[in-house]
């Protein structure tokens, strides 16, 4: 069984893992650790904003926390855990 972790926890792992967080990935990684989502941004926006500003983390960790944030802003992902980041489709 796979364990799904909060947005909080994954953060304080790339901050341990990060020694020089990008300066365009901290306030994404901040707001994650903190559970702080500014204004419109949404807890997925937050994620995809941050992975957008990580390609300069890198190596085994980066690879494995990147794959799972991907799999986090799916909109078929089902697990409960992650519903703060539940997203719907602009018609």
């Amino acid at each position: 069984m796979q364990v799904i972790r909060s947005l909080r926890e994954i953060a304080i792992e790339i901050d341990s893992d990060w020694t020089k967080v990008n300066f365009a990935a901290r306030p994404y990684l901040d707001a994650m650790k903190n559970g702080d989502y500014n204004g419109s941004d949404s807890a997925r926006s937050v994620v995809l904003y941050f992975l957008s500003n990580a390609s300069t983390w890198r190596g085994p960790v980066a690879r494995e926390v990147k794959a799972e944030l991907k799999a986090l802003t799916k909109p078929s992902t089902q697990h409960p855990a992650i519903k703060s980041i539940r997203w719907v489709l602009a018609t």
